[in-house]
């Protein structure tokens, strides 16, 4: 005879007893439930079991002392051969197996460890990461100027009463939940606080241009509050990463980005929001000449697949006392719609969608696109101004000030020791005087060789003389 059920979630079959199929139960009574068969194969068909009336007796009380949970274990009959049915009932207190605390996901059972466990242990708790509170921090550590960010963004959005906006920041903490018997929450300390990796390491952002996985030509690291976080992502990103297509419609000129700035933030805003800051690991953004990779850690939904990702859904946002500050800031919406806002930004410029990967226990986000390849098309729209290189003492958490010099035009007449390139170089310098070498070969597209040579050129005729120390130097325009 054929059990009429085929294996499935809540479903498994198993043709004999084994003290580990303790762990199936376990990974059951985690999830959503199920049933469990002893006697029946795979394909469903019952083969039976000798010693059922005894099995009957004793797994019961196995369960009861490895899992502490009561099971039903029924005796079954089919064409003379006898066969048992398990049901176990989903808990809502975690169960563990000597220890080990077990899940069923899909079809399979599997064990939890380190952030995914932390994300089932505080699920069962009905909390969630951003929720817990921190009794080391005290909100007047916090930085009001933060707040006030948060204001003009909220008030400019409409999400929120006038009144609301113009409560202190203690009262629009509470009133964001963000607070609970007096102490903040962890969600308060990424949004507002002043240094908020005090408390939670890797709540930052690594930037780096590629020219292969291995081969890093330059990098940066974004900090601050996670509102600071977005802001200083799409300046760094778009004025110094990122390479624009320049075409001109009449004597207009236009500038498009090989992605679009609008997709560019929602996958940002997607990966700060959804981040499990727990494993303590930065955002990482990878640019090549022809994609950008997002490496977020994180986890996609419970029961949920890329395929499912990438169709219409729900909000369901890992952190959502942060989620909610974001949304009452306009940064998002509740709607779970940032997937389709971000394929509806890439074509209009007839870019293909993002490509979505669950790597363990990080979400990969890869936008591809075609490389500029002709001189004009290579020309950055903005300027790595106020931006340093991570070789310097300070990367770009701080902001130097550049010289406000006024070169004069470029000669038209060029003397005869200076490449026919250099002038795209001096442009360059002029408008990135804090610029490496490095930096200035990804912005002009030639070789760092190549720059360093029109550098000595344009210094030994003149040009550009060298300012400041030697961790913290920049071009300065001879007049």
């Amino acid at each position: 005879m054929r059990i009429q059920y085929d294996e499935k979630q809540n479903i498994e079959f198993k043709e004999s007893w084994r003290d580990e199929y303790l762990k199936w139960l376990c990974g059951f009574a985690n999830a959503q439930g199920g049933t469990l068969y002893i006697g029946v194969n795979d394909k469903a068909d019952v083969v039976g079991i000798e010693n059922a009336r005894k099995l009957l007796e004793d797994i019961p009380n196995k369960v009861r002392d490895a899992l502490g949970i009561m099971v039903d274990v029924n005796l079954l009959e089919a064409d003379g051969k006898n066969y048992l049915q398990i049901q176990v009932e989903p808990y809502k207190n975690p169960v563990s197996y000597k220890g080990e605390f077990h899940y069923r996901s899909g079809s399979t059972k599997q064990e939890l460890k380190g952030n995914a466990l932390t994300t089932f242990l505080l699920k069962k708790m009905g909390l969630t990461w951003d929720s817990i509170t921190e009794p080391r921090a005290k909100i007047e550590d916090l930085d009001h100027a933060a707040f006030e960010l948060f204001r003009k963004k909220a008030r400019k959005a409409g999400r929120l009463d006038e009144a609301d906006i113009n409560l202190s920041d203690t009262e629009l903490l509470e009133k964001l939940r963000l607070v609970e018997n007096g102490e903040i929450k962890r969600g308060a300390i990424l949004l507002f606080h002043k240094d908020p990796e005090r408390y939670v390491s890797g709540a930052y952002v690594k930037v780096g241009y590629f020219n292969n996985d291995a081969d890093i030509l330059f990098q940066d690291e974004v900090h601050g509050n996670l509102f600071e976080q977005i802001d200083k992502l799409m300046e760094v990103i778009f004025f110094k990463y990122m390479k624009a297509f320049i075409r001109y419609e009449g004597i207009q000129r236009i500038e498009e980005f090989c992605v679009p700035k609008a997709a560019m933030r929602e996958a940002l805003l997607n990966a700060i929001i959804h981040k499990n800051y727990g494993g303590c690991i930065p955002i990482q953004i990878r640019i090549y000449k022809n994609k950008v990779v997002i490496w977020n850690d994180a986890t996609l939904p419970d029961g949920w697949t890329v395929e499912k990702f990438l169709e219409k859904h729900g909000s369901r946002p890992y952190n959502p006392e942060i989620a909610n500050a974001f949304f009452r800031a306009g940064e998002i919406e509740s709607w779970g719609r940032g997937i389709e806002k971000i394929c509806a930004a890439l074509r209009e410029q007839n870019l293909p969608p993002p490509e979505y990967e669950q790597l363990g226990e990080a979400v990969c986000t890869t936008f591809h696109f075609v490389e500029p390849t002709t001189s004009e098309s290579t020309i950055p729209a903005g300027s790595v101004k106020n931006i340093h290189n991570d070789d310097d003492e300070n990367s770009s958490k701080t902001a130097q000030k550049v010289p406000k010099k006024l070169p004069k035009e470029f000669p038209k007449e060029l003397p005869k020791e200076l490449p026919k390139q250099a002038e795209a170089t001096f442009i360059a310098i002029k408008n990135n005087p804090y610029a490496t070498n490095d930096e200035l070969a990804y912005i002009l597209g030639i070789s760092s060789r190549a720059v360093r040579n029109h550098i000595a050129v344009l210094k030994k005729v003149g040009f550009i003389r060298r300012g400041g120390s030697r961790t913290k130097g920049y071009w300065e325009i001879v007049e």
